[in-house]
C-alpha cells in the first residue's frame, strides 16, 4: 500500500508517493483546475498504479478564496454580535495604516457588509458574569431576516465570549436550525481579547465554511469511488487535521500548502544536521520563505490574509487578521509561472515580479529573523 502526499498550487497539483513495500519515492505532477480544484487532484490519484492507503492533502483554497481566484467567490456572510456598536469593530478596525501618509488609502473591503450585521441584546462583563442572557427569539428573529437575504454561513462573536460562551452556546443553537454553517468565535479563535482579532478571525472562518465544506465533500466522494478510505489535511500551523477539524475550523487552512514547504526544509534541515536554515519553496504563482531554527519552523500567532506584501513581509493594516497559529512565512516573489512584458518604449518591463531585488530583499528579512533569534 502507498502513502500519498498532495500538494495544490495555482498553476500544478504536485504528487509525492511512497511505496510501503520497498519505500521508493516517486512523483507526478498534473495542471491544476481552480475552479474544481478536486478535479486535478483525483485525475492524479488515478494515474497511480498501486492501491492507496492513505492521502496527505496539502492545498491553498483558503487563501485564494480571499485573494479572489475564479471559481472562488466569497459566500454571503451574516455577523451577529453584541449591542451597543460592536457590529462595527470589523469596519472600524485598528489605527494600523500599511501607508501612513498615502490620502487615497482604502480599507479592505469588510467581508459582512453593515446591513448583514445583527446586534443582539445580551452582555457578559469581563469576569465572565453573565449580565443580560440571550434572548433565543430575539436571536430567531434575527436569523429568518438574514436567511431571507441570501445569507449562508453566520460568524457569532459576543463580548468576552472568550471567558464564558454560554451566550454563544445559547446563539448557535438557534442558528443551526436555519444555517448548515455556524462559526462561534468561542469555538474558533483563542481564549484572549481583543474584540477586532477575535471577530475578524470568527468572520474569516464563517466565509471559509461553505467553500471548504463543499470541496472536502467533493474530494471525500471520489476518494471514495477510488477506494480510498482516509485522508488528511496541511494546517497552516504544520500539523495535520481531519475532515471534520477542516470543515468545523477552515481558518487553519489559509496557509496550508505553503506551510508543507516549510516542514519539509525543518526535516531535510535534520537530514543533513544544519539546525538553522532558510526554507525557499517556489510554486508557479508565488514564492516563500520560511526561518528554521533549530529544526523547527518558526511560528506565528497573529497573520493577516488577503492583505499586501512589502519586501517579502505581510503589511499590517491591510488584510483581516486571523488569531491562529500560523508557521511564519515570507512572500519573496512571484512564481515561475509569471509572465512579464516590456513597456511600448521596450526599456522597461511592464511587470516586474521575478526581478531578483524583491527576491533578496525578502529572503534578508527572513535571515535577519534567523540572526536575531540566535542571540
Amino acid at each position: 500500500m502507498a502513502v500519498v502526499a498532495v500538494d495544490v498550487g495555482g498553476t500544478f497539483t504536485d504528487f509525492v508517493i511512497l511505496r510501503g513495500g520497498d519505500g521508493t519515492i516517486y512523483s507526478i505532477k498534473v495542471l491544476s483546475t481552480p475552479r474544481s480544484p478536486e478535479v486535478a487532484v483525483l485525475d492524479g490519484l488515478k494515474r497511480i498504479k498501486e492501491p492507496i492507503s492513505e492521502v496527505l492533502h496539502a492545498t491553498t483554497i483558503g487563501t485564494n478564496t480571499l485573494l479572489g481566484q475564479v471559481g472562488l467567490e466569497i459566500p454571503k456572510v451574516a455577523l451577529f454580535t453584541t449591542r451597543g456598536g460592536f457590529r462595527d469593530v470589523i469596519e472600524i478596525g485598528r489605527q494600523n495604516r500599511p501607508r501612513l501618509y498615502d490620502l487615497f488609502f482604502d480599507k479592505p473591503r469588510p467581508l459582512v457588509p453593515r446591513e448583514l450585521r445583527f446586534e443582539v441584546d445580551e452582555r457578559v462583563l469581563a469576569d465572565g458574569t453573565v449580565a443580560k442572557q440571550v434572548d433565543p427569539s430575539e436571536v430567531e428573529e434575527y436569523a429568518v431576516k438574514a436567511r431571507s437575504m441570501g445569507v449562508v454561513s453566520v460568524a457569532v462573536s459576543y463580548l468576552h465570549s472568550y471567558i464564558n460562551p454560554s451566550n454563544e452556546e445559547v446563539t448557535g443553537d438557534v442558528l443551526r436550525k436555519y444555517f448548515k454553517y455556524v462559526s462561534l468565535s468561542s469555538r474558533v479563535a483563542p481564549p484572549e481579547p481583543r474584540e477586532y482579532e477575535r471577530t475578524s478571525t470568527t468572520v474569516v472562518n464563517a466565509v471559509l465554511m461553505p467553500i471548504v465544506s463543499e470541496y472536502i465533500a467533493r474530494f471525500s466522494e471520489g476518494l471514495k469511488e477510488l477506494g480510498i478510505g482516509k485522508f488528511y489535511i496541511m494546517s497552516s500551523a504544520g500539523g495535520l487535521v481531519d475532515a471534520n477539524e477542516a470543515v468545523e475550523r477552515p481558518v487553519q487552512l489559509i496557509e496550508s500548502g505553503p506551510a508543507a514547504g516549510a516542514v519539509a526544509a525543518a526535516e531535510f534541515s535534520k537530514l543533513i544536521g544544519v539546525e538553522n536554515v532558510i526554507g525557499f519553496d517556489m510554486g508557479g504563482t508565488t514564492a516563500k520563505a520560511s526561518s528554521i531554527l533549530r529544526h523547527e519552523p518558526e511560528v506565528t500567532t497573529e497573520y493577516e490574509v488577503g492583505g499586501e506584501v512589502h519586501h517579502g513581509r505581510l503589511v499590517k493594516g491591510s488584510g483581516y487578521p486571523v488569531r491562529f497559529p500560523f508557521i511564519d512565512l515570507a512572500e519573496v516573489s512571484s512564481g515561475g509561472g509569471t509572465i512579464i512584458w516590456r513597456d511600448e518604449a521596450g526599456g522597461a518591463l511592464g511587470s516586474a515580479p521575478l526581478v531578483p531585488g524583491g527576491l533578496i530583499q525578502g529572503l534578508y528579512a527572513m535571515v535577519g529573523g534567523v540572526v536575531r533569534n540566535q542571540h
